[in-house]
C-alpha cells in the first residue's frame, strides 16, 4: 500500500483543512464539498484524512463493519453472538464516476431469490464505507440517480436494496466528502443542500507559498516513506486533538442566545429549509469541540455560518455561491447579546491550531486569473449603436459595440431530439435507460440487474414437468431470467449557434437574444445535458465554449459577447458541423441538438446564402436535429430562418414562440425531416 501524503504536510488551503477535521470530529455535520480549481489538493487532503482518522472495532467476519459493543439488529450477517471486536483502520472508499447502482448498494441474487428464497446479498460501495470515509472524486460528473441514492443513505444512517419484492437493509454511516471542479458543471441546489459543509480552494498566488508547495511535493515523490516520517510527530499530534475533540463533543453546551443566532442568520440569508440551521447548529459545536471549550461561542456561528451556508444560498446555476460577510456580522450583532462578541475566547478553529486561517469558511477573495469576468460597468446601459439604418459603409463589417445584459430569462418550450437514444441519462429526449418505465423484456447479458418477473415465469412455467416440480415453489433456471428493458429519458448535447453580426444589433434585439438563449442555458441545466457554443461575426466563426457541462460558463461566454460586423452563416455552420463531428468520436452514444440563433440573414464574401444553404445541408445529411431561433423583428418580415430551418430539415420558432406560457408554446420534437406539412 502506497505512503499517503501527510494531512499535516499541506501548505495552505485552511478552509479545506477545517471542513475535513470538523467532519472527522463530528460526523453528524453531514460532509463536506470542496469546490476549487484542478491542482488544489483537493483529493491529496481527503486521501490524507484518514490516516488521522481513529480505529475502528468491528465485529469479526462482518461484512458490514458491524460494532461489537452495539451490533446492528438487521445486519445481513447476523444476529451477531458476543464477541470481542477486532480493531482497524478507517477505511477510506472511493466512488468512481462510472459506478453503477449495483456497485453503490449492494446486488441482490435474483436467480436464488427466486428459486429458494435466500437473501443472498453481495455488498456495495455503501456497507464498505460504514464507519469510514466515503469519497467522491468529480460528484458533479455522477449520475443523479447516484447522488440520490448516496446522499439519502449519509442521511438515514442506512442502506435500502429492494428488488421484486426482496429487501435488505444495513447501516451505512460515514464521512461523505464530495469534491468538484465547477468548469465542468454544477449540482443541483436540492443536492448542495445535502452537504453539510462547503469550501472553496484556489490556488495560492504567493509566490513563497507555491514555491513550498512544489518542494513538498517533490520531496514527496522521491522518498514517500521518508516524507511521511519528518511529518509523524504532527500527525500523531492532530490525531490525538482529533480524539479529544471527539471526547469532549458531547459536553460541549449551545446555549438559546447561540441558537437564537443561527436561526436569524438563517432567515436573513433566505436559505430554504431548516437543514441548514440544523447543520450550523452542529458545526458550530464541533468547532467549539475542536478549540477545547465546551460552550458555543457567537465567533463559532460565524465560522459555522461561513461554511454551511454559501453553496446553500444558490438557487440557480448562474449564481455565485457566496456570503456577505457584513450582513452576516450585522446579523449576529442584533440577533445576540453584546457579551458573547466581545469575550477574550479565541474559537482557535484552524487546523494547526494557530487562530482561523485568515477568516477561513469564505469564499476566497477575487485574484488576478479568476475563471468569472467581472460584470460590465454599467449592464443597464444598451448598445450605443442606432435602433434604425444599418452604419454607414465601411464602419458596419469592422465596428464592435459592446456587450449588452441578456434580458429576464423565462421558461421555454421543450425541444428534443426524435427517436430513442442510448445517451447518458438526462430529462430531454427519450431514451433505453436503466431506470424508467418498462417496456419489454430480454435475456440478459452479463448479470442480471432488474428483472422483469412476468416474462421469466412464463419463460419457466412451460418447463415445470420436465424439471420434477413437487412443491409449491417454482423450479427457475438460469435460461428463464428475463431482464427488464426500460425507457427514461437521455441528456443531450445542445450545440447553440449564435448570431452576433450587426444585423443582430441594429435594433436592439441582442439583449433579448441572449435571454432567450440563457433561458435555454437554463432548461440544459435542468435536463442534464451538455452544452457548447459557436458564434459568428465579421469575417469568421470561433468556438466560444468547447461542449462542456458547466452551464454556467456557457453563460458567462454569453454575457461577454460582443456584436458588430458581417453575418458569415455559412462560417458558424461549419465551425458547428466541426465541432458535433469531434464530439461524436468522443462520445458517440450522446445524441445533439444544434440550436442556431439568427434572422436568418447571411452576408460577406461571395454567394453568402448559397454557401450558407450547402452548410446547412450537411447537417440535414448526417441526421442532426435542429432548430432555428428566428430572432427577426419588424412589420416586413423576409422568412430567412424558416428557410434555413427547412436547408436544415428542422423547424423554426420565434422569440414568443419559445416560451413555454405563450399561445404557440406547444412540446415540439425537432425532426430531422422538417416540420410536418
Amino acid at each position: 500500500m502506497s505512503t499517503p501524503y501527510p494531512f499535516t504536510a499541506i501548505v495552505g488551503q485552511d478552509d479545506l483543512r477545517l471542513g475535513l477535521l470538523l467532519n472527522a470530529v463530528s460526523p453528524a455535520v453531514g460532509g463536506v464539498l470542496v469546490r476549487g480549481e484542478k491542482g488544489t489538493a483537493k483529493s491529496t487532503a481527503v486521501r490524507a484524512l484518514a490516516a488521522l482518522m481513529p480505529e475502528v472495532s468491528v465485529v469479526p467476519g462482518c461484512r458490514f463493519s458491524c460494532d461489537p459493543v452495539s451490533p446492528d439488529p438487521a445486519c445481513p450477517d447476523g444476529p451477531h453472538a458476543e464477541a470481542a471486536g477486532v480493531s482497524r483502520a478507517a477505511r477510506t472508499v472511493e466512488l468512481p464516476v462510472g459506478a453503477s447502482e449495483d456497485r453503490l448498494v449492494g446486488a441482490l441474487d435474483i436467480e436464488r431469490a427466486l428459486s429458494e428464497g435466500v437473501k443472498a446479498f453481495e455488498p456495495g460501495l455503501l456497507a464498505d464505507a460504514h464507519r469510514g470515509i466515503l469519497y467522491v472524486d468529480e460528484v458533479n460528473l455522477l449520475h443523479d440517480h447516484l447522488v440520490d441514492l448516496l446522499l439519502d443513505a449519509a442521511a438515514m444512517g442506512a442502506s435500502y436494496v429492494e428488488r421484486e419484492g426482496v429487501s435488505v437493509r444495513h447501516a451505512a454511516r460515514f464521512l461523505l466528502v464530495g469534491t468538484m471542479n465547477p468548469e465542468e458543471g454544477e449540482l443541483r441546489p436540492q443536492l448542495l443542500d445535502r452537504f453539510g459543509l462547503t469550501v472553496e480552494v484556489a490556488a495560492s498566488r504567493d509566490t513563497d507559498e507555491r514555491v513550498e508547495v512544489v518542494r513538498r511535493r517533490l520531496a514527496y515523490d522521491d522518498d514517500p516513506e521518508g516524507f511521511a516520517a519528518r511529518w509523524a510527530e504532527e500527525e500523531s499530534a492532530l490525531r490525538e486533538r482529533i480524539a479529544a475533540a471527539r471526547a469532549l463533543l458531547p459536553r460541549v453546551v449551545l446555549g438559546d442566545a447561540v441558537l437564537r443566532q443561527i436561526a436569524a442568520t438563517c432567515a436573513a440569508f433566505e436559505v430554504d429549509g431548516m437543514r441548514a440551521d440544523i447543520v450550523m447548529a452542529r458545526t458550530a459545536t464541533a468547532l467549539a469541540a475542536w478549540a477545547g471549550r465546551e460552550e458555543v461561542t457567537a465567533d463559532d456561528v460565524r465560522q459555522a455560518a461561513l461554511l454551511a451556508l454559501p453553496h446553500r444560498r444558490r438557487r440557480n446555476p448562474f449564481d455565485a455561491p457566496g456570503l456577505d460577510e457584513d450582513k452576516l456580522d450585522q446579523t449576529l450583532d442584533e440577533a445576540g447579546p453584546q457579551e458573547n462578541n466581545d469575550g477574550d475566547d479565541d474559537p482557535d478553529p484552524g487546523p494547526d491550531g494557530g487562530g482561523d486561517g485568515g477568516g477561513g469558511g469564505g469564499v476566497p477573495p477575487q485574484a488576478d486569473g479568476d475563471r468569472t469576468p467581472p460584470p460590465a460597468e454599467d449592464d443597464d446601459t444598451p448598445s450605443q449603436a442606432p435602433d434604425s439604418a444599418p452604419a454607414a459603409p465601411g464602419r458596419s463589417a469592422g465596428a464592435e459595440q459592446q456587450p449588452v445584459a441578456a434580458a429576464e430569462p423565462f421558461r421555454t418550450k421543450m425541444l428534443s431530439v426524435p427517436g430513442l437514444g442510448e445517451g447518458a441519462a438526462g430529462r430531454r429526449s427519450r431514451a433505453r435507460t436503466v431506470h424508467g418505465r418498462t417496456t419489454g423484456a430480454v435475456r440478459p447479458q452479463g448479470a442480471l440487474t432488474k428483472l422483469h418477473l412476468a416474462a421469466t415465469v412464463q419463460a419457466a412455467a412451460p418447463h415445470q414437468r420436465s424439471r420434477g416440480r413437487s412443491g409449491r415453489g417454482l423450479v427457475v433456471r438460469r435460461d428463464d431470467l428475463r431482464q427488464a428493458t426500460r425507457e427514461g429519458r437521455e441528456g443531450n448535447l445542445v450545440l447553440f449557434v449564435v448570431d452576433a453580426s450587426g444585423s443582430m444589433a441594429a435594433r436592439q434585439r441582442m439583449s433579448a437574444v441572449k435571454g432567450a438563449v440563457l433561458s435555454l442555458l437554463l432548461d440544459a441545466y435542468q435536463r442534464r445535458d451538455k452544452v457548447g457554443l459557436v458564434t459568428f461575426r465579421g469575417k469568421e466563426a470561433e468556438v466560444a465554449l468547447p461542449p462542456t457541462s458547466s452551464v454556467d460558463a456557457a453563460a458567462a461566454r454569453l454575457e461577454s459577447l460582443p456584436t458588430g460586423g458581417r453575418t458569415p452563416l455559412a462560417a458558424g455552420l461549419l465551425k458547428a458541423h466541426d465541432v458535433l463531428r469531434v464530439e461524436r468520436l468522443r462520445d458517440p452514444s450522446r445524441r445533439p441538438l444544434l440550436v442556431v440563433v439568427t434572422d436568418g440573414r447571411a452576408t460577406g464574401g461571395p454567394e453568402p446564402v448559397a454557401l450558407a444553404g450547402r452548410a446547412a445541408r450537411l447537417h440535414q445529411a448526417e441526421g442532426t436535429a435542429s432548430v432555428v431561433v428566428d430572432c427577426e423583428s419588424g412589420y416586413v418580415r423576409l422568412g430567412l430562418a424558416g428557410e434555413l430551418a427547412r436547408e436544415l430539415g428542422g423547424t423554426a420558432v420565434t422569440l414568443d414562440e419559445l416560451r413555454a406560457d405563450s399561445i404557440a408554446g406547444l412540446v415540439k420534437d425537432v425532426t430531422a425531416a422538417g416540420r410536418a406539412a
